[in-house]
């Protein structure tokens, strides 16, 4: 409610904002832009852009903002699959308009979903903007299922900085991935901070001490990840995934200490969120990504992994996975078999999507507001 009653730049500069379509709207990231494109202390907007909407309101948008005089630089993937053709005329239209467009990383497609706004604040530069796992599309935002972090975190925000300095000199810019400090960038970066992660889990597993690892995904086939996670698997490490697409792993095995749950949900909304928690001595590390666990995505892509570090927020995303987790009307297991059989237990129904609905809604509302339903 508070992005709909105040300027929203105003609100992400007090405190991080996570949306999560489709049960929330995506009316406040087109009103972002659109208010950073009239608002004359706003100097550069920069955006990553994959997959856009017909008609897309954040181009237009963008491109009001080059109207009004600021600096827009727009990197748009032109070898989107199947959007190839739009996004080529999307490049044309905003090129006419005065718009920095980039289009070429050799070897590389730029996945990530990530937008920086500049705008002076009493005398000082401040960035802020947004980090998603989805699209920038107002269309697919409402069956896809994704969670966008919207955010002035000194940290993040560098990073973000960061990521398209590299985007603007991709030949000799490496470096500015590789001194991110908070965000996990591919290629260079993430897998070995992840591998880091998986680590320590393990450290404590062995020590007999509590630990555990939760992972969403769309796919996840890359083999040394598979690997990392049979290490975990057998030091006894409790791992808990869901992954809607390809899944290239092992849930049993008998040198597990215990097995790997491992599940699917398929209903009415594409499960398109990617998001990793890590027990970390109970002090839990929370991540949301662009990146699935293959190959392509860690080594040869662009991609941004985020840490969460609003401590609501961190217990949100953990309540939306726990509610995916005791799923038992729409998940499937993911066993050695494949046999996709529902997961079916003894307790109550719970089908996720729904709960989840019901649960940010009764977090939009007041007590009293909730009983005169």
């Amino acid at each position: 409610p508070a992005l709909l009653e105040h300027r929203i730049s105003d609100v992400v500069m007090r405190k991080d904002v996570m949306l999560h379509f489709p049960y929330h709207s995506f009316k406040p990231v087109i009103d972002m832009l659109r208010e950073a494109a009239f608002d004359p202390d706003v100097t550069t907007i920069k955006i990553t852009c994959y997959r856009l909407a017909p008609q897309s309101r954040v181009i237009n948008s963008l491109i009001n903002a080059a109207r009004n005089g600021k600096q827009v630089v727009v990197m748009l993937e032109l070898r989107a699959r199947f959007e190839e053709e739009a996004n080529l005329e999307w490049k044309l239209r905003l090129e006419e308009e005065g718009v920095r467009v980039l289009v070429e990383i050799p070897n590389m497609k730029v996945h990530s979903k990530v937008c920086m706004i500049r705008k002076k604040v009493n005398d000082k530069q401040v960035l802020y903007g947004f980090v998603s796992t989805g699209n920038l599309n107002e269309r697919t935002a409402k069956v896809y299922a994704d969670h966008c972090l919207l955010t002035a975190h000194p940290r993040i925000m560098a990073d973000i900085n960061r990521i398209f300095s590299y985007l603007e000199q991709p030949k000799t810019g490496a470096h500015f991935l590789k001194n991110c400090d908070t965000i996990f960038p591919s290629p260079h970066i993430v897998r070995k901070e992840i591998y880091k992660l998986i680590d320590h889990e393990i450290k404590q597993a062995l020590k007999n001490k509590t630990s555990g690892i939760i992972l969403k995904m769309n796919s996840l086939s890359d083999e040394g990840m598979i690997e990392k996670l049979y290490e975990a698997a057998r030091a006894g490490v409790p791992i808990k995934l869901i992954i809607r697409g390809i899944f290239c792993m092992y849930s049993e095995n008998k040198k597990f200490r215990r097995p790997v749950r491992a599940m699917s949900i398929v209903d009415e909304y594409l499960e398109h969120a990617r998001v990793w928690v890590f027990h970390n001595k109970g002090k839990e590390k929370v991540y949301i990504s662009s990146a699935d666990w293959m190959l392509r995505n860690l080594d040869h892509r662009v991609e941004a992994t985020c840490p969460i570090y609003n401590e609501e927020l961190k217990q949100e995303l953990k309540e939306i996975l726990n509610i995916q987790l005791q799923d038992n009307m729409k998940a499937r297991w993911l066993n050695n078999e494949l046999d996709n059989e529902y997961v079916r237990t003894t307790k109550r129904k719970v089908r996720s999507q729904v709960e989840t609905y019901n649960y940010l809604y009764q977090k939009t509302v007041t007590p009293s507001e909730i009983g005169s339903h």
